[in-house]
């Protein structure tokens, strides 16, 4: 049977993720520390990955127990910072690197997600991620994982867990609105499978220069076409340049998922 593999949250939204054994579900079904945090530009538009290249050059090292953040970019010097909004050392440290002003902003009960339909942990498996650095070569699995920025990694023997196992678990009338979705569990806590996540331009830029790979999206909307698997509704998909699933997880508030816990199905669910 398939198992949790890796839990990752990313505390500042854009920023590195931290890697844990265990996670709570808080507020609309978020992952606890997840995109709990975000920078604002003047403008109330969120400076993320998908607007500035340059946020792929800071690195984060995050202490949530201690509720700090260790940020280093080129030609910035290493500081470490409390994580609390209106942090405005904080703010003057990524401001100067961005080039104007920011503001540091919080939201305990349901963090910063993009999808506030389904704002719930984003999950893929690591065998998908394993067949993507091979459509990539040289990228490895890290690197790939980097790009795609999923919550919830699951693993599992070869027949357990193939390649796209995680594309069971959506509706084959996703890409058309509907309203169904298939309810799966990670240990005790219940999830639904909304949708394959339509993909934006940070998995086409290297995590560590933010430079764009020539071709990604032509080439990953290819070999995703021709390699969609037998369980994989084609209707699903208005477009190919998606991968990972989309949740809600409101039945999961307050339950803990750990790494090692079981991955099953359970049935498809009309809203």
């Amino acid at each position: 049977m398939p198992r949790l593999a890796r839990i990752v949250v990313y505390p500042i939204k854009s920023f590195d993720g931290v890697a844990l054994d265990e996670a709570q579900f808080a507020g609309v079904g978020g992952l606890r520390h997840d995109r709990r945090f975000a920078l604002q530009a003047i403008d109330g538009h969120f400076v993320n990955g998908k607007r500035y290249a340059a946020i792929h050059r800071i690195r984060a090292a995050f202490d949530l127990a201690a509720g700090i953040v260790t940020l280093a970019a080129p030609q910035r010097p290493t500081a470490t910072f409390e994580l609390r909004p209106g942090n405005t050392d904080l703010e003057v440290w990524c401001g100067d690197y961005f080039g104007f002003p920011v503001t540091f902003v919080e939201n305990v009960d349901t963090g910063f997600p993009d999808d506030l339909d389904s704002p719930g942990p984003t999950l893929i498996s690591t065998p998908t991620l394993r067949r993507i650095a091979e459509w990539f070569r040289p990228l490895t699995l890290d690197d790939v994982r980097r790009r795609f920025r999923a919550n919830l990694e699951i693993d599992g023997d070869a027949a357990d867990c193939p390649p796209f196992w995680e594309d069971r678990l959506y509706s084959p009338l996703a890409a058309q609105g509907s309203r169904t979705t298939v309810t799966f569990r990670i240990g005790a806590a219940r999830l639904e499978g909304v949708n394959p996540c339509a993909r934006c331009v940070v998995p086409t830029r290297d995590p560590e220069s933010g430079e764009a790979r020539a071709r990604f999206v032509a080439e990953f909307t290819s070999h995703r076409r021709t390699e969609l698997p037998d369980w994989a509704p084609p209707g699903a998909f208005d477009h190919f340049y998606r991968l990972a699933v989309n949740t809600r997880a409101p039945a999961a508030l307050g339950a803990t998922i750990r790494v090692g816990d079981e991955v099953a199905l359970v049935e498809s669910v009309k809203l």
